[in-house]
């Protein structure tokens, strides 16, 4: 489905039990929905999953001009308030996730799930792309997520993205949110792998002692990808968080 959220045309869909909590998935750059719908689908049956094509990226439009996050976050919440959602579950992996502790730190949310989410300037590496891919294919069961990966992460990075969405890049790898966060009162899970590379693992911590509600669940072995890398225990950790 697509409708205008602040006069940019949004992508994005909405199923599963809709008499249910709604969850907003939010992915990482360079991705669409679907680097988010293999975990989105698991909560279908109880829940109201809502998963985005973030502007600029998959199905909706960029940008008319240069965002901040706080732009991509009024965006999400003009999409809460015309569908009348009250205190969303929010789920961001990477860019999505940041964008989930902004706007945790602004609104009222239910709860919150973060996956290797950056909160202060970090760098990524170039390799990162060809990193993620390696390790996908060894994990067993995720060579079709690993084809997957190949044609969504990383396919808008800096070098193959517009003029603009360089610009946006710019401006969320050099945005430092480490006071927003301090203001989040929502209960927050934090999921982090520790051969993550693109943020550090010293992020995950950091994030926990600043949130007043938060705990780390640590996936060994895996990287930035590490929630479809251990996608079913993704699913199990945040379906007990989110129950209790």
């Amino acid at each position: 489905m697509k409708e205008i959220q602040k006069e940019i045309e949004l992508h994005y869909i909405d199923y599963g039990n809709q008499d249910g909590k709604p969850i907003l998935f939010l992915h990482g750059w360079g991705q669409n929905i679907q680097m988010m719908k293999p975990l989105g689908d698991a909560f279908a049956k109880e829940y109201r999953v809502i998963i985005f094509d973030l502007p600029g990226f998959g199905e909706s439009e960029e940008p008319n001009k240069v965002w901040t996050l706080y732009d991509y976050v009024d965006c999400i919440h003009d999409f809460v308030v015309s569908h009348q959602i009250e205190k969303p579950i929010l789920l961001g992996h990477s860019f999505g996730g940041k964008i989930s502790l902004l706007y945790a730190s602004k609104y009222e949310v239910e709860k919150v799930i973060v996956c290797g989410s950056p909160y202060r300037k970090e760098i990524q590496k170039p390799s990162m792309k060809t990193k993620i891919l390696k390790t996908l294919k060894k994990v067993p069961g995720l060579n079709s997520f690993a084809d997957m990966a190949k044609k969504h992460v990383g396919s808008t990075d800096y070098r193959n993205a517009s003029p603009r969405m360089r610009e946006i890049l710019v401006e969320h790898v050099n945005l430092d949110i480490t006071e927003e966060v301090k203001k989040i009162k929502a209960s927050t899970l934090i999921i982090w792998g520790d051969k993550d590379e693109a943020v550090p693992l010293e992020c995950a911590y950091e994030l926990e002692k600043y949130i007043a509600d938060a705990g780390v669940v640590l996936f060994p072995g895996c990287t930035h990808y590490a929630y479809l890398e251990n996608l079913k225990k993704t699913i199990n950790v945040v379906r007990i968080f989110i129950e209790s």
